[in-house]
């Protein structure tokens, strides 16, 4: 039997609201570009110019800043 491999969900940044209303779209850009720092890096995903959030990465990056 072959298990099904669970891809993330990537979502452009553009879409990002259309999914999520937080954060807005020039926090998420904020947050893009100081992702070197803040750990953000994580998260994104870039293909050629266009930048990817992985979904389930961006959750685990906001519960991992409790800390």
């Amino acid at each position: 039997m072959n298990a099904a491999v669970k891809s993330p969900r990537l979502i452009p940044v553009p879409q990002w609201n259309s999914y999520h209303a937080w954060p807005p779209p020039g926090g998420l850009r904020y947050l893009i570009f100081h992702a070197k720092s803040n750990g953000f890096d994580k998260v994104i995903r870039r293909v050629g110019r266009r930048v990817l959030i992985d979904e389930q990465a961006f959750f685990e990056w906001v519960e991992s800043q409790k800390k």
